[in-house]
């Protein structure tokens, strides 16, 4: 069966831009319209439709995925966040059902029962913070911006511990001395006492095709650029700062892993496919296209003539390959997800 062009759903957040995505795929900009990102999935916030004629939703092709994946172009940082494990999903949608929260309220934090582990692929360059570097590495830095109270806290104290002393503070301290990434966003968010957190995470500059394997619990924070980002098929997020969204300190400090992370970026390894944070979905290059054909494949790339159509269209595509068969792209650059 041949391959089934998806089409995605834009999301028009105020952090994206209005041209990266669409001209990436070959489509016109909208004057005043930022996409931020483009969810190919049958998440009921976001359900994509699949040809030949598009007019078909994707879940009657597939039923409802367990895998989502979306382009994502950060034209300034997103919140600092991290997501539940399942159990945690699972306990706290029940307990916002239990206390009637609209599921689309903008202080619901757990709007379905699934964990979300992500995985973010770099497009073009893309810059983000992940997980928590080394304490000796994060004391030195804070002296060096001459935050010693916050080193001497971090020092004493533990991950942990400075976090919630962090979020309890009124005042935030000097940026004289502070990274440029860290000044743009107190530029942006001049008096979020997660400012204070920012300087513990790795910084990490992402070069085209590497990538950060985030599962449950990893703070993080995208700060800019453009990429491909598969997760579990879940809108679960616990935001701790750098946002207008609703911000609970008291769950994000339950649910947040506090271990250290020396190795954030990973890259394709020697069977073709990244470090998986979860082991409901894999995310690897050509060469995985037809190892799990059991599996439904979401594929993007320059895909050639993969219709036989006659016509090669010279701009990345979305395509589904369907559980039950095979495919073949003249392309060698894709980024193959795999729903398992």
């Amino acid at each position: 069966m041949t391959p089934r062009r998806i089409v995605g759903v834009e999301k028009n957040y105020d952090w994206g831009d209005e041209i990266t995505i669409r001209h990436h795929l070959g489509a016109p900009s909208t004057p005043g319209t930022k996409v931020a990102e483009l969810w190919f999935g049958t998440h009921p916030q976001g359900s994509s439709r699949v040809g030949p004629q598009l007019g078909t939703p994707l879940s009657d092709v597939t039923g409802e995925m367990t895998m989502l994946v979306k382009l994502i172009a950060c034209a300034q940082p997103l919140s600092l966040q991290t997501h539940p494990t399942k159990e945690q999903a699972r306990e706290g949608f029940a307990h916002e059902e239990a206390a009637r929260i609209p599921r689309d309220a903008p202080h619901r934090m757990y709007r379905d029962e699934s964990d979300k582990p992500e995985m973010i692929v770099a497009i073009s360059k893309f810059e983000a913070l992940c997980g928590f570097a080394s304490i000796d590495h994060s004391v030195e830095l804070l002296k060096s911006m001459g935050w010693t109270a916050e080193a001497d806290t971090l020092s004493a104290e533990g991950i942990a511990s400075y976090l919630a002393w962090s979020l309890g503070q009124d005042d935030i301290p000097s940026m004289s001395h502070a990274p440029e990434w860290l000044r743009r966003i107190a530029h942006l968010y001049p008096t979020d006492p997660a400012l204070r957190i920012a300087p513990l995470l790795n910084h990490v500059v992402l070069e085209p095709g590497q990538a950060l394997s985030l599962p449950a619990g990893n703070l993080h924070a995208y700060l800019h650029g453009f990429g491909l980002e598969v997760m579990n098929s879940s809108d679960n997020v616990i935001r701790a700062g750098f946002t207008t969204k609703h911000v609970d300190v008291n769950e994000f400090l339950r649910i947040v892993d506090t271990h250290q992370l020396s190795n954030p970026v990973v890259e394709v390894t020697m069977d073709g496919t990244y470090p998986s944070p979860s082991p409901g979905f894999t995310v690897g290059n050509s060469e995985t296209i037809n190892r799990h054909p059991d599996c439904h494949r979401v594929v993007y790339g320059e895909l050639g003539d993969w219709d036989h159509s006659g016509f090669s269209i010279h701009h990345p595509e979305v395509v589904l390959v369907e559980a039950g068969t095979r495919a073949e792209f003249s392309s060698a650059s894709l980024i193959v997800c795999t729903q398992h």
